[in-house]
């Protein structure tokens, strides 16, 4: 279909995250962390991150993100900035303002803002 450089970060499996927020939970605040981190649950507030995170399917988040890079397969409304790239798939929907170095939209995924890719 197409290459993408970090195209591990994109096959990632539950084993791959020390830390998951499971599918039962519905968090209030702000989240910061420093390792890879999966959502499964619901967020709502702000995520502010030095690594990798995984909005999951059926995963809502409300929240600005602050990240290295993030991998929407649920559901965020608000804006994400990340340091490298922001993919989002095909089961994936954004809708907020995106800035990154790169930016990556499957076809199915919806997106809903302004996108502004910064050079390296």
């Amino acid at each position: 279909m197409f290459d993408v450089k970090d195209s591990d970060f994109f096959d990632v499996e539950e084993e791959d995250f020390d830390t998951i927020l499971a599918p039962d939970i519905n968090f209030r605040g702000t989240i910061r962390f420093t390792k890879p981190f999966m959502i499964r649950g619901t967020v709502t507030g702000a995520i502010e991150a030095t690594s990798d995170l995984v909005v999951d399917t059926n995963a809502v988040v409300t929240a600005g993100i602050n990240a290295s890079r993030v991998l929407v397969r649920g559901k965020v409304d608000g804006d994400i900035t990340a340091k490298d790239v922001v993919f989002v798939t095909s089961t994936g929907s954004v809708n907020g303002d995106i800035i990154s170095k790169e930016v990556v939209l499957e076809p199915g995924a919806h997106f809903t803002g302004k996108c502004t890719m910064t050079g390296e």
